[in-house]
């Protein structure tokens, strides 16, 4: 593995009780997002007694600048709707003003749409319907949307990227408890035991893995899955994750979206 590197930490890792601190740089929008996503998952799972993370939005703004899709006006109803490509980032950012879990919830909300390609996630109202349909405060969350807290938000990930050093999406740096110490940055996409053994060399000793919960537990937690991700969780083959989420939309515990690009399982 050569992307991984120790780094000099520019940032200070907020205080937790728990010894390692995980910053995970995304595109939202990208679909190496979603790998990244499983992974997290995944770790969380087995080893959340050991680390607290926070996403770090790494959107590259010269790309967004050369997209064709620049900012403009689209009639929707009676309003005058704009869609620009750096609109996702700042939702995100708004719904994290109502607490970390609202924001994750409102990113896993808003890579299934972009995933399913039901709607257009660089539209002012899509953004604001999807924080309805997770239910946020609303009128918090129009007024966080169009304010200047949520796009300085913004602009601290991007200068978090810059100080960090990172030039590839995804990528995770970890840190320990000792502020002293350098932190460990791994570029890019990896199995999920490299990520463990990442883990195990920051934590200094032998970790120790909790159990896996049930599927029914784990849609109670993540709500919504794609077969890949259930696949890695439990390391089993996408056919055997198939055939067990088939079993679980019969029961009408779960429902099934897909497209041709992607099959997503969201409970019910």
């Amino acid at each position: 593995m050569n992307n991984v590197q120790m780094l000099s930490q520019p940032i200070t890792p907020t205080t937790s009780n728990k010894p390692v601190e995980l910053y995970i740089f995304i595109d939202p929008l990208c679909p190496e997002a979603f790998a990244v996503q499983s992974t997290l998952r995944k770790l969380q799972l087995e080893y959340e007694h050991y680390f607290t993370w926070r996403y770090v939005l790494s959107t590259e703004l010269t790309s967004l600048n050369c997209l064709g899709n620049r900012t403009k006006g689209c009639v929707s109803g009676d309003e005058l709707d704009i869609t620009h490509p750096v609109l996702p980032s700042i939702a995100i950012k708004a719904a994290e003003l109502q607490g970390k879990r609202a924001g994750s919830r409102y990113l896993t909300k808003l890579q299934e749409v972009a995933a399913l390609k039901t709607r257009n996630v660089n539209s002012h109202s899509t953004l604001l319907e999807i924080a309805q349909e997770i239910n946020l405060d609303m009128n918090e969350f129009a007024v966080d949307f169009g304010s200047k807290e949520a796009a300085r938000a913004f602009q601290c990930d991007l200068y978090i990227t810059r100080e960090m050093d990172v030039h590839e999406v995804p990528s995770i740096v970890f840190f320990n408890e000792c502020i002293e110490d350098e932190g460990l940055k791994v570029s890019g996409s990896y199995s999920y035991e490299v990520y463990e053994h990442v883990l195990q060399e920051m934590i200094g000793e032998k970790i120790i893995r909790q159990p896996l919960p049930s599927m029914d537990e784990l849609f109670n937690r993540f709500q919504s899955l794609t077969t890949a991700e259930v696949a890695e969780i439990y390391s089993i083959d996408e056919a055997v994750a198939e055939r067990e989420l088939k079993k679980r939309m019969l029961q009408q515990k779960v429902e099934r979206m897909m497209n041709d690009d992607i099959t997503l399982w969201r409970l019910k």
